[in-house]
């Protein structure tokens, strides 16, 4: 089995490659080759002759890629949300046309007579919103409305669509995906408006002041990372069908999530990193990022992603602490957790 994660270097991406190696079979059958792309590599020492480092812009890549049969697709790549709303441009191009040369790759791929390619889309929460005349439900549903107040939620719904549709005419097998805010995230903070997020909780277990740009009474739809692609794992390897523990239809799947207000994941950093940390995050609210983050809805009903055996966490301390435990390094030793009651 060839398996191809655009996006291979990014964050979630590197853990997804990280789990498929892991594995012994994935959709039953033995990795041969796992097809990591990227616009810059990491350069990582993966150890393993299956993994096959690629860097560039991925219209260029993609149709080298497909001259060999590609049996799955996870679409990790995207222009993130504060960068897509800030350079039109530049969302368009890397977050639509990209996805839509994908699709078109696939298609040939069944055309020519090869395999109907399965396309697992990391989509988004962003496709979400609410607008005078149609308010958003207390509780969301995949049936629901989109309703993106972004240029990034848009590009994404739009790529659902385009998703289905090649699902429909039967040139791919398309599983979307709407990913809920993933922290937390290690590293540089990068160009999301979620991105304070991971950054109330990781700078300050590092030592150092972060800014927290909403309300805290502002809630979020918030997963980690390991929940995160343990659920990219599971819609991708699902059997198409109607009976329990199928995937049925062409709706995408709303991964579970905590539902916590700014304040708790604050409150979570008290109690697991002590006074000391939590008193390096100031409050300074930022219009811009509240405006889109605070469209996003926080309540979720996630009976589709039960119903495939798809688990979320069980706390926000759970999340913080995950953290902990996965980047030690990173973290200051005043916030090692082994000084913790329990």
């Amino acid at each position: 089995m060839r398996v191809v994660i655009t996006g291979g270097s990014g964050f979630l991406g590197h853990i997804l490659a990280e789990h498929l190696l892991s594995r012994d079979l994935f959709r039953g059958e033995r990795l041969a080759e796992l097809v990591l792309l990227d616009r810059a590599t990491r350069g990582a020492a993966w150890g393993d002759d299956r993994v096959t480092e690629v860097e560039g812009d991925l219209l260029d890549l993609l149709p080298s890629v497909f001259q060999e049969r590609v049996d799955v697709v996870f679409h990790m790549a995207a222009a993130v949300s504060a960068e897509s709303e800030l350079d039109f441009d530049l969302g368009m191009r890397s977050n639509l046309e990209t996805t839509q040369s994908l699709l078109e790759h696939a298609r040939a791929q069944s055309s020519a007579g090869g395999p109907r390619t399965v396309v697992v889309f990391a989509s988004s929460v962003a496709v979400y919103g609410s607008d005078s005349e149609v308010p958003a439900p207390r509780r969301i549903r995949e049936h629901d409305l989109p309703l993106p107040a972004s240029s990034y939620g848009t590009q994404k719904a739009i790529c659902e669509a385009l998703i289905a549709d090649y699902t429909r005419k039967g040139f791919l097998d398309g599983r979307t995906v709407r990913l809920m805010t993933v922290a937390v995230r290690p590293g540089v903070p990068n160009g999301a408006a979620s991105g304070f997020i991971s950054g109330i909780v990781r700078e300050p277990l590092n030592g150092v002041a972060a800014i927290c740009p909403v309300d805290p009474s502002l809630e979020i739809a918030l997963a980690s990372p390991e929940a995160t692609i343990r659920g990219l794992i599971r819609v991708a390897e699902v059997e198409r069908g109607r009976g329990p523990g199928e995937l049925a239809g062409r709706l995408p799947v709303n991964l579970p999530a905590l539902t916590v207000s700014v304040a708790e994941i604050l409150d979570s950093l008290r109690r697991v990193a002590g006074e000391e940390a939590f008193n390096l995050v100031e409050v300074r609210p930022d219009p811009a990022v509240e405006a889109i983050v605070g469209s996003w809805p926080a309540h979720f009903e996630n009976d589709r992603a039960t119903g495939l055996g798809i688990e979320g966490d069980a706390s926000i301390d759970d999340v913080v602490e995950q953290y902990m435990r996965d980047y030690r390094p990173a973290v200051v030793p005043s916030t090692d957790l082994s000084g913790r009651d329990g």
